[in-house]
């Protein structure tokens, strides 16, 4: 080997090196463009077995099957924000924001009550707060001035928010009026040998994943009926936005559940503030906690198991794993995109790999 050869080596390495840093770069500042794709390829799979009923039964033109679809979850989504108006109207009457003073007295006497009725001693709380590091803010008087900066922080990122909404919809619409356009972007970069095996994957990804979308929805809709008849038994105002707002919190597989459980008890006590906290907030917020429990039931012995078992053609136990390491590598997002791209794994594996015993275990449901 000559010292040219080996020159020629070293500089191939380099370039391909260099190259392969300038694509991360380029991808890493085009991110906001890679979630407009993802988002919008999410709608697309949503809307795909409504555009196909469209289509097929109602013999709709594919025009106007994707345009009328596109307007039903426009509709969806404005109906849904909209909900949330009286629930930000009434939590922020609730909560005096345009009277800081008030609102430190009513959390300051709620944080007295609930010390009094427990029992807890004046000087253990101290110190679980001073370990906590939160002794200048309760002890000393709740520092809440930042809600308002708070509120006008929120409205500028939902400024910025509506140029990406515009993006993703146009985004979505193409999508869903051509379901070959993602199919072909990807073919570019595929070697001919492989094209045919790629389009079988594609199809086999756009139906699993339309039916993982889909019953992921039936699961939302299942627990948000329970959690709006609980709180609307237990008589809290704007239970329907709440139980939304909670149910959606699911969408985060072991955590979501968590997060939406401590959402709705913080957001029934808040609505009872000022009141009595033995006679009225305690009691109502362990009925809602009951409520809760019985709908984590519900969702975790039939509606998990039937969504996996029938859409994604994976074992619970299987798909708890995927969820854990996928949460341990990447946190919160990899636990969110787990199931889908262990799915999308799972049929190019089949496709590629059948002859593999390890692939023909995984993939004997497929």
């Amino acid at each position: 080997m000559t010292s040219k050869t080996i020159a020629s080596g070293i500089l191939r390495a380099v370039g391909v090196i260099i190259g392969i840093g300038l694509l991360l770069y380029f991808l890493y500042k085009i991110q906001s463009v890679l979630a407009y794709l993802a988002i919008a390829a999410v709608i697309a799979l949503i809307g795909r077995p409504l555009v196909l009923f469209l289509r097929r039964r109602a013999k709709f033109p594919n025009t106007l099957a994707v345009v009328a679809t596109m307007v039903l979850m426009v509709g969806l989504l404005v109906g849904i924000v909209a909900l949330f108006v009286p629930l930000l109207t009434e939590q922020g009457k609730n909560l005096s924001l345009l009277n800081i003073d008030e609102l430190q007295k009513n959390l300051n006497s709620l944080y007295r009550e609930i010390t009094d009725y427990f029992g807890a001693s004046p000087e253990v709380v101290k110190e679980v707060i001073k370990e906590a590091d939160l002794e200048k803010n309760i002890l000393e008087g709740l520092d809440i001035g930042f809600i308002p900066n708070f509120l006008n922080s929120f409205l500028d990122v939902l400024s910025t928010a509506s140029i990406g909404l515009f993006s993703v919809l146009f985004i979505s619409f193409f999508f869903l009026k051509d379901s070959k356009l993602f199919q072909r972007g990807i073919l570019t970069f595929v070697p001919r040998n492989k094209e045919t095996g790629t389009v079988n994957s594609i199809d086999k990804i756009n139906n699993l994943l339309s039916r993982y979308f889909v019953g992921l929805l039936l699961q939302i809709f299942i627990l948000f009926v329970i959690y709006t008849a609980v709180l609307l038994i237990v008589g809290i105002e704007n239970a329907i936005v709440i139980a939304f707002l909670c149910a959606l919190f699911n969408i985060i597989p072991y955590i979501g559940p968590i997060i939406g459980g401590v959402v709705m008890i913080v957001l029934t006590m808040t609505s009872n503030l000022g009141m009595d906290f033995s006679s009225v907030i305690l009691p109502k917020a362990g009925y809602v906690l009951i409520g809760l429990t019985i709908g984590q039931l519900v969702d975790n012995f039939f509606s998990q198991p039937f969504i996996f078992s029938n859409s994604v053609k994976s074992h619970p136990l299987e798909i708890f794993l995927v969820i854990i390491i996928a949460g341990l590598l990447f946190g919160v997002v990899g636990m969110i995109v787990a199931v889908p791209g262990y799915t999308v794994i799972k049929v190019v594996l089949k496709e590629f790999f059948a002859e593999n015993k390890f692939v023909q275990n995984i993939t004997q449901k497929l």
